[in-house]
C-alpha cells in the first residue's frame, strides 16, 4: 500500500478516536456502601470500620469529627520516611545521627542517644513499635533537612491524599493547638499506606523492639490477642483519650478498624474487638478475581503481539451481609480498540463492582505483560481494518 493512503488511513482513524473520546460520557463513581447491618454500640468518641480491600465502610460514627490524632500522627511520619526510603534518598541501614532536640523529646521514647549513629530501620522500628517522639523527630530531619519543613511535606502530603479536616503541627502526634484530624481522614492514610507501600508495613506487625539494651513491646496489644491482627498504630494523650488503628488479614478479607477517644487502655482494646467481632460476623467477603492473574485476554492493534493478559494487582473482594454474596456482581469496560505499545501495568480498563446492581467501587484493569509496537508492514494493515471496521459495524 503506498504510504500516502496509509497517512490517511491513520488520519481518519485518530479522527475517528478523538471525536469518540470528547462524546463519551464523563464516569461519576458513587461511594455505595453495603445496606448497614445494626451496629454495635462502641464506648469511643468516634469510629469507623472500612474493609480495606475494597475501601466500603461498614459503619461510622463521627468519623468525620475532628479530634487531637495524639501519636496516630505518626502514620504520616511513616509513610513519609517510607516514600523516602522508596526513592532512596535514605536506606534502612544507612546510620543517621541524633539531633539534640529529638534527645529531649517529651512523650514515649526509644532512648536513643544524642549525637550517636542509629541506623534509619532501627529508628523506624523506634517509631513503629515504641512509638518513639525522639524516633519521630530524628526521621523528619534526616528526611526534609529540619522539622518545620517536614511538617510543610506532612500537610501537602494530606491534601494530596484527601485528608481535607487534617492539619499537621509536628511529627509526633504531642498536642499543640490546631494539630487535628478525623477518624476518616486516618481511615484514607491508613489504606495510602498499606497500598504504597506495602514492603514496610511489616514493621507494624512486631511485638517488641529492644534499643540501647531497653527493650519495649508494642503498645498494640491486639497483636499479642490475635493473630490475625497484623497493625497498625496506637496513640494517647488526655485531650485525644485512647486511641487505636487497627488492620486484621483474614483472607479474602482485610479489614481495618479506626477507634478514637475510648475512656482507657482496656477499652480501646475491647471496643476495638468489638467491631472486627461485628465485621466479621454481620458480613461476608466475596472475592470476583485474584490479583497477579490474569482474567481474559485484550485484543492488542498494531504490536507485535495479537493480545495480553489483563487483570488486577491485587485480589477484587466485596463484602456483604452475610447470606447475601449472590447480590455482588461486577461489570467490565475496556475501550476499544486497544492499539500498541502497552506496558506492563498500564491500565486498559475498569471493572465496577455491584451490590444488587448499584456501584460499590470501581478498580482499574491493567495490562499484566507488554505488548511492544510491531513492525510497520503489521500497523498499516491494521490501520485500514481498524478503518474499514470503524465504518462498517
Amino acid at each position: 500500500m503506498p504510504l500516502k493512503v496509509a497517512t490517511r488511513f491513520l488520519s481518519a482513524v485518530a479522527s475517528l478516536v478523538w471525536l469518540a473520546a470528547l462524546n463519551s460520557p464523563a464516569q461519576s463513581p458513587a461511594a455505595a456502601p453495603p445496606a448497614a447491618a445494626s451496629a454495635p454500640v462502641v464506648n469511643a468518641a468516634a469510629w469507623l470500620v472500612v474493609e480495606a480491600t475494597s475501601g466500603q465502610v461498614l459503619a461510622d460514627v463521627n468519623s468525620r469529627q475532628r479530634r487531637e490524632p495524639a501519636s496516630l500522627t505518626k502514620l504520616m511520619t511513616a509513610y513519609l520516611v517510607f516514600d523516602a526510603l522508596h526513592q532512596k534518598r535514605i536506606t534502612l541501614s544507612q546510620r543517621l545521627r541524633v539531633p539534640e532536640r529529638a534527645w529531649k523529646a517529651e512523650g514515649s521514647r526509644m532512648f536513643i542517644e544524642p549525637g550517636a549513629p542509629v541506623t534509619a530501620e532501627d529508628l523506624v522500628r523506634g517509631l513503629i513499635i515504641q512509638s518513639g517522639n525522639d524516633a519521630a523527630l530524628a526521621l523528619a530531619v534526616a528526611v526534609a533537612g529540619n522539622e518545620s519543613e517536614f511538617v510543610e511535606q506532612m500537610n501537602r502530603e494530606a491534601k494530596r491524599l484527601g485528608m481535607n479536616d487534617t492539619h499537621f503541627l509536628n511529627p509526633t502526634g504531642l498536642p499543640q493547638q490546631g494539630h487535628v484530624s478525623t477518624a476518616h481522614d486516618l481511615a484514607v492514610l491508613s489504606l495510602a499506606l498499606m497500598r504504597d507501600f506495602p514492603q514496610y508495613t511489616r514493621f507494624y506487625a512486631e511485638k517488641t523492639f529492644t534499643h540501647n539494651r531497653i527493650t519495649q513491646e508494642n503498645r498494640n496489644r491486639l497483636l499479642f490477642i490475635d493473630p490475625t491482627v497484623d497493625g497498625l498504630k496506637t496513640g494517647h494523650t488526655d485531650a485525644a483519650g485512647w486511641c487505636l488503628i487497627t488492620t486484621v488479614n483474614r483472607p479474602p478479607r482485610k479489614l481495618l478498624t479506626v477507634l478514637l477517644g475510648a475512656p482507657n487502655d482496656a477499652a480501646r482494646i475491647a471496643e476495638s474487638r468489638k467491631l472486627i467481632d461485628w465485621a466479621f460476623n454481620e458480613f461476608e467477603g466475596k472475592r470476583l478475581y485474584q490479583g497477579g492473574k490474569p482474567m481474559r485476554e485484550l485484543r492488542v492493534w498494531k504490536s507485535s503481539v495479537d493480545s495480553v493478559p489483563i487483570g488486577f494487582r491485587d485480589d477484587v473482594t466485596a463484602v456483604i451481609e452475610t447470606g447475601r454474596s449472590a447480590q455482588i456482581t461486577s461489570e467490565l469496560s475496556l475501550p476499544e480498540p486497544r492499539v500498541g505499545p502497552l506496558v506492563a501495568g498500564e491500565v486498559v480498563g475498569k471493572l465496577k463492582v455491584l451490590r444488587a446492581g448499584q456501584m460499590l467501587y470501581e478498580r482499574d484493569v491493567i495490562a499484566m505483560e507488554s505488548a511492544p509496537i510491531g513492525p510497520i508492514w503489521k500497523r498499516m494493515w491494521h490501520s485500514v481494518v481498524l478503518w474499514w471496521k470503524g465504518l462498517f459495524k
